[in-house]
């Protein structure tokens, strides 16, 4: 029997985005509805099929399934689907079939697209695409390239100080970059100037080489404002020079940084950087939730949020390594600190442990080997009384199994993608996330390259590695809501971490292992991977978008268990989400599951 136009008024008026509509344009809408019958087992439409509308489920139950016939979504009343489809040039990406005798609506494809043109409401509701949060135009989303000055004054090395300083005086600027065939080999100041020169009574025909300082920290234009700042905090400098692909292409100064506004992270990190005990880095460390807060407020999207979190890690990190040497003397062979896990990928949040290890060049002694372990001893240590808590697995640099020579570490690397039973998989997909934090760069870089290209060209190592990455499976319960936690203290929970996040975390390591990618963070590699080809563009597309409203979902509720004076964690009550909201992210864990069904059937995958 079909429903009359007054059944189907009340029907619709329940059901968002419908109920934002005015009353008269639902009810002129409601004419145009096609109401079909299906029976059990019967199919509604099959994958690649051209669509003829948007389906709404009035009575019964439907199963979704993905292009490898995996059911991915039961649907009952209220649930509407086949939107994707229709914003495709209309061929469905999935097909469905009713698992019990149902009743749909269609709502016409060309109604449809009138409504997401036209309603608001509509659009917001069915259109997946990354919603921009609005911005501040601050220091957390200025690129350098925006910021730096793009001809930077420059002088050969042989320059004598009085040249360079009547050149610095003459374009008006508090510095001069020394460069050599276009590359940087130095930077001088007037405070070189006046301290070194004026100062110690040097002539006026010295070279400036013997005044500069050689070889200074510089950044890429596609860094962050905050970056510059933060740089600026730890160091006490206040000249950055710019490169690219290894060419001097501008220079920012803290005279360019006046006319922003500093982020709070700022005041972190160089309270951190002037900090002698882990116990003062505490007091600072203890303010990082509110920070999240502040940051969530200001609208800013979670790729910069958990940048900024991170970049106070590494500043503590680096601090302490430094609190380390002033204690213990210098390190007797060269080393380096790398985070992994959150830190590795920048990708902290107001939750997090530590993970970390230590490179150490191979020609450390045994009799180099207390130094290194006091030294370990001493940073996780210090990481622990500043919050970043002991990691539960031991992946520490204080475990001597994770400070080890780089031939070591190579070895190590080689018998995970030569034999990988499951403690090898996990240990590889946490090492593949390594970053340098403090010391010895080189040690890492010519070791990350020919792992990568080792384990790319390991079939059955990427085939084990693609089964590892699909055991975070997002929380999609079999009846339409969400699988929520069974017991204990987040019964009725779901984990935005390990069912949300880490599988696209996951995902994201695998397409890096794919195109041998260097990036650590999650949505570089997503976006690396689309660049390369690995990734298809509306795939790619999709998850991004997923990941993006999981990760904002994530930081949301953290940000509001913070402003409640709770501690922050990762649980969320699908029950303190609106009807829109929770849409939205079901339908964002349903693109993971599609994600995890591509990738467990070898699509795209290397031979």
């Amino acid at each position: 029997m079909t429903p009359a136009p007054e059944t189907l008024f009340q029907f619709l008026s329940a059901i968002h985005p419908y109920d934002a509509m005015e009353h008269a344009a639902l009810q002129s809408m409601i004419p145009a509805f096609d109401v079909r019958r299906f029976d059990a087992g019967a199919q509604v439409y099959a994958l690649g099929q051209q669509l003829d509308g948007l389906f709404i489920v009035f009575e019964g139950d439907v199963e979704i399934r993905d292009e490898h016939d995996v059911p991915i979504s039961l649907l009952g009343p209220r649930n509407s689907f086949g939107e994707r489809g229709l914003l495709r040039q209309g061929q469905s990406v999935t097909s469905a079939r009713a698992v019990t005798d149902s009743t749909l609506l269609i709502l016409p494809a060309d109604i449809f697209h009138k409504a997401m043109a036209e309603v608001p409401a509509f659009r917001k509701f069915f259109d997946r695409s990354r919603v921009e949060r609005p911005q501040k135009t601050d220091l957390a989303t200025t690129r350098v390239e925006e910021l730096m000055a793009t001809s930077p004054v420059t002088c050969p090395l042989d320059t004598d100080v009085q040249t360079a300083a009547r050149q610095m005086r003459e374009a008006r600027v508090s510095s001069i970059c020394v460069a050599e065939g276009g590359r940087l080999r130095g930077i001088a100041t007037i405070r070189d100037l006046s301290g070194k020169v004026v100062g110690d009574g040097l002539p006026f025909d010295t070279p400036i080489r013997r005044v500069m300082t050689p070889d200074p920290v510089t950044l890429p234009p596609s860094a962050i404002g905050s970056d510059v700042l933060h740089m600026m905090m730890e160091r006490r400098i206040g000249h950055v020079p710019v490169e690219q692909a290894g060419k001097l292409v501008g220079i920012v100064t803290q005279t360019d940084l006046t006319r922003f506004q500093a982020v709070s992270s700022a005041e972190l990190v160089s309270e951190i950087a002037h900090s002698n005990t882990a116990e003062d880095m505490a007091k600072v460390t203890a303010r990082i939730p509110q920070l999240l807060a502040q940051l969530v407020a200001g609208g800013n999207r979670h790729e910069v949020i958990t940048r900024l979190i991170t970049d106070i890690a590494d500043t503590a990190t680096r601090r302490l390594l430094a609190l380390a040497e002033a204690s213990l003397g210098p390190a007797p062979v060269p080393y380096l600190w790398l985070a992994c896990g959150s830190q590795g990928r920048q990708e902290q949040t107001g939750v997090s442990d530590q993970d970390n290890c230590l490179f150490l060049d191979d020609s450390v002694t045994d009799a180099d080997q207390p130094y290194f372990e006091a030294l370990a001893r001493f940073v996780c240590d210090g990481l622990d009384t500043c919050g970043y808590v002991y990691c539960p697995g031991d992946m520490m640099a204080s475990n001597p199994r994770w400070r080890q020579p780089v031939k070591v570490w190579r070895d190590y690397f080689a018998s995970w993608i030569k034999t990988p039973n499951p403690e090898a998989q996990m240990l590889a997909s946490v090492m593949f996330d390594l970053r340098p934090i403090g010391g010895t760069v080189a040690l890492f870089e010519n070791l990350q390259a020919e792992t990568l290209a080792k384990a790319s060209a390991n079939s059955i190592f990427v085939a084990h590695m693609v089964s590892n990455s699909l055991k975070h499976t997002p929380p999609l319960g079999l009846l339409r809501g969400f699988a929520t936690i069974r017991s204990g203290e987040h019964k009725n929970h779901i984990d935005l971490k390990h069912n949300g996040v880490v599988p696209v975390v996951d995902l994201g390591r695998i397409y890096a292992l794919q195109g041998q990618l260097t990036q650590a963070n999650t949505a570089a590699r997503l976006e690396a991977a689309m660049a390369a080809g690995i990734l298809s563009a509306s795939g790619g597309q999709d998850l991004r978008d997923a990941y993006d409203l999981i990760a904002e979902t994530r930081l949301d509720h953290q940000a509001a268990q913070v402003r409640a004076g709770d501690a922050p964690d990762n649980f969320l009550s699908p029950t303190s989400l609106s009807d829109f909201e929770r849409s939205h992210l079901r339908d964002a864990f349903v693109v993971i599951k599609s994600m995890q069904s591509a990738v467990g059937h070898g699509r795209g995958m290397l031979s």
